[in-house]
């Protein structure tokens, strides 16, 4: 078994301090944070497919120390971060390495899984990239970068002077594996939007891991799913509220579960519009239970913890709203592949979230631009790491609507 590191024994020592579990040492489990990226690490995987061997095992009620690692897998572990990054990988392919999977003793396919997250301790260093992507992919042009230095209170950087964030640190992804059945569900109905047009990640081999199962020459590399969405089974969920203290319900789908964590934010925003969150590498220490005969999780996840999680990290807010209108003409990005005549000709779309969402955050852009001199990039990242898109109502048909709420807090000294 792995030893703590001294920055590890420290985190865990605070939540144990606090906690009332009594549990030793000698029973944490340890998976992750070897090896300079996922590829190297044998106990991190960035695919999703029922045959990934399992990385370690555990017993329901044992800890769990995840060593995760950030999403585009530059930072390394985050023990050993002693430099910030200066670029990130364009490798989509090694998007997202999950650490993981732990079989779960004494839980079968058809069980329900509940995971709870105890601690989180973050890395030092962090990034945000903003630009042509994300929910809007043409409210800005190019591309941006911003680097995070971070601390246990918040997140500050020199690419956004002015700006502190607060620590709200969460996994984006909490997962176990896909059965066969489901496995074979997921792919054809994704390669079926894909057919039609519609936007979807499919299976790819390049930096898949594992490479015997998924890689070039891997014997089920048509097969493994990306991590790109969540499903089912959990997956990219990317909820702000899965911090220390949450217990998360997962289905499990095969004998063990496969349970894995990855894709660690610092902070994020509700619609992470951007794309990206405050991406860091983390250590997650978690614990499960093994539920046999547990709520019905067919259309997904369910989750609970202390309501406090679900207030806004700020004394005072602005916030804009949307409405589901629209210039005759235009067709929304995410809207293209159904190459509908209707859709251009109306100025509304009745009960599209979808647009309402693009509105509101188009709005609270420009309301960051015109009142805090920040440009149209940095007013994107900002939007992506700290707004929260809220549906204010769905009944008003044909305008449903949508709130883009901004915490002010987070603007030092103004």
């Amino acid at each position: 078994m792995t030893k703590l590191s001294a920055k590890q024994m420290v985190a865990f020592i605070v939540w144990l301090l606090s906690s009332t579990m009594a549990i030793g040492a000698d029973e944490i489990v340890i998976v992750g944070g070897e090896g300079v990226d996922c590829l190297e690490d044998l106990g991190c995987v960035n695919r999703l497919h029922p045959d990934i061997p399992m990385a370690a095992r555990a017993k329901p009620g044992q800890t769990i120390l995840f060593r995760a690692r950030d999403a585009r897998d530059v930072l390394g572990a985050a023990s050993a971060q002693t430099t910030e990054p200066e670029t990130l990988s364009n490798d989509f392919g090694r998007v997202h390495p999950i650490t993981g999977p732990v079989y779960i003793e004494s839980a079968v396919a058809g069980d329900v899984l509940k995971v709870t997250l105890n601690n989180i301790d973050p890395g030092s260093y962090a990034y945000t990239s903003g630009g042509s992507s994300g929910f809007i992919p043409d409210l800005v042009d190019g591309q941006s970068l911003v680097i995070w230095r971070l601390n246990r209170d918040y997140a500050e950087s020199d690419d956004l002077p002015g700006i502190r964030i607060p620590n709200g640190s969460f996994p984006g992804v909490v997962t176990t594996m896909p059965g066969p059945n489901q496995l074979r569900v997921m792919l054809e109905r994704e390669q079926a939007l894909a057919d039609a047009g519609g936007r979807v990640s499919l299976p790819m081999t390049d930096f898949a891991d594992p490479a015997a199962l998924c890689g070039r020459n891997g014997s089920a590399r048509g097969e493994c799913l990306r991590t790109i969405p969540p499903r089912e089974h959990g997956g990219n969920m990317d909820i702000r509220y899965l911090k220390a203290g949450v217990s998360i319900y997962l289905p499990c789908f095969i004998d063990g579960c496969g349970l894995a964590i990855g894709d660690l934010h610092y902070a994020q925003g509700d619609g992470e519009v951007s794309g990206t969150a405050i991406e860091m590498s983390a250590d997650v220490w978690a614990t499960t239970e093994v539920l046999k005969d547990g709520p019905d999780l067919s259309r997904g996840p369910h989750y609970e913890g202390s309501s406090q999680l679900l207030d806004i990290p700020s004394r005072r807010f602005y916030a804009v709203t949307g409405i589901p209108v629209k210039h005759a003409g235009d067709v929304p990005p995410d809207m293209r592949y159904l190459n509908s005549d209707v859709v251009a000709g109306l100025e509304n779309l009745p009960n599209d979230i979808n647009l309402a969402a693009r509105n509101a955050v188009e709005g609270i852009v420009e309301y960051i631009v015109a009142t805090y001199g920040y440009n149209r990039q940095q007013a994107y990242v900002i939007a992506s790491v700290a707004v929260d898109i809220r549906i204010s109502q769905l009944v008003d048909a044909p305008n449903v609507g949508v709130t883009a709420l901004l915490p002010l807090d987070i603007f030092v000294g103004q």
